[in-house]
């Protein structure tokens, strides 16, 4: 004998797992469409749609948040190795979140570690979308698993915009590198030394074609050897730092591409019995709360991270909820922060 179907609902009530699997799709899928969300393939959408019908599911209070009338769950993936970056990440991320009644669960992400794995768990964890800060932002890899996964995501400073892909807020890192290197000419400097940021981002590149173009604006050769590589940590900076400010004829100012290898550049004129300013102007890039917590405090482009975060969260919330107006793109102003690092060349 059947067992009626009020009986098999109370006894077994079908989940959104169930939905997903019928609909060979991920639960996060299965949300964007009960949503409205964008972003869903129209034979997807009425794939979910069917199976839904067929197993006569409707979200209950467990599974409010598929609905909207609940808390979303937002993971923000990091593998950034600046602390100073982070913390102004994290408190964007936490006061966002905190006005948006979302949950906010902040995962790790081992860039030699399996994506796939990590976002089934995450996505069995009922996390609605995905927020990526820099390195992860430019990691196609992990941008190719949740883009076929169907599972919203924002970018937090790719240095870039992306058409037709997932939404991101950022700064004009080459038009801010080059009023930086701008400020360092006027201040009569011509050997300005340049440290990259880890060649894996993309702002890297864009700040370090902000230094040359500002370069070629003042009609100063581009001098090849002022130009060293880091990895945006202490202790690369200090590493080309060293470097140099052991070449025969030394720069007299430095621009590190972030606060943290900038602090090296720091210690590494100490090491080599210089003083900053005096000696050698050292300016850097974020404006993280390590530019004023050091001696001498230093002059920096001040990136607004903070509100970076928040404006990335919000745009991932109306992703999820599916009320996002214009392109998904954003970007914000930075400012140039002089402070006790710089001198005039005399």
């Amino acid at each position: 004998m059947t067992e009626p179907r009020s009986r098999r609902r109370q006894s077994g009530r079908p989940t959104v797992s169930d939905v997903a699997r019928l609909a060979n799709c991920s639960t996060m899928t299965v949300s964007r469409v009960i949503n409205g969300g964008n972003g869903v393939r129209a034979e997807t959408r009425l794939a979910v749609e069917a199976a839904i019908r067929e197993l006569d599911y409707a979200p209950n209070r467990a599974a409010r948040s598929l609905a909207g009338a609940s808390q979303l769950r937002v993971a923000l993936l990091y593998a950034n190795p600046s602390s100073a970056y982070l913390s102004e990440l994290l408190i964007g991320c936490i006061d966002a979140a905190s006005r948006l009644d979302a949950h906010l669960v902040v995962e790790r992400c081992d860039p030699a570690g399996d994506p796939a794995q990590m976002i089934a768990r995450l996505t069995g964890a009922m996390v609605d979308g995905f927020l990526l800060p820099p390195p992860l932002c430019d990691d196609s890899a992990l941008l190719s698993r949740l883009t076929c996964a169907e599972l919203p995501c924002v970018l937090i400073g790719p240095g870039h915009q992306t058409q037709d892909g997932p939404g991101a807020v950022m700064i004009d890192d080459q038009r801010a590198a080059q009023d930086m290197t701008r400020h360092i000419l006027a201040l009569g400097h011509r050997r300005i030394g340049f440290i990259i940021g880890d060649p894996g981002q993309s702002a890297s590149a864009l700040r370090l074609a902000g230094y040359r173009a500002a370069l070629n604006e003042a009609s100063v050769a581009v001098d090849e050897t002022l130009i060293r590589q880091g990895q945006f940590t202490y202790r690369s900076g200090l590493d080309a730092a060293m470097d140099l400010l052991a070449l025969p004829q030394r720069p007299t100012a430095i621009f590190a591409s972030n606060d943290d290898m900038a602090a090296g550049c720091i210690a590494a004129a100490h090491r080599s019995g210089l003083d900053v300013p005096r000696n050698l102007t050292v300016c850097g890039f974020d404006d993280t709360a390590l530019a004023s917590t050091i001696s001498p405090e230093l002059t920096t482009i001040r990136q607004p991270i903070r509100l970076m975060a928040e404006a990335a969260l919000d745009l991932l919330v109306q992703d999820i909820r599916g009320g996002r107006t214009g392109d998904g793109c954003g970007t914000l102003d930075y400012e140039l922060i002089p402070r006790e690092s710089e001198a005039r060349l005399l």
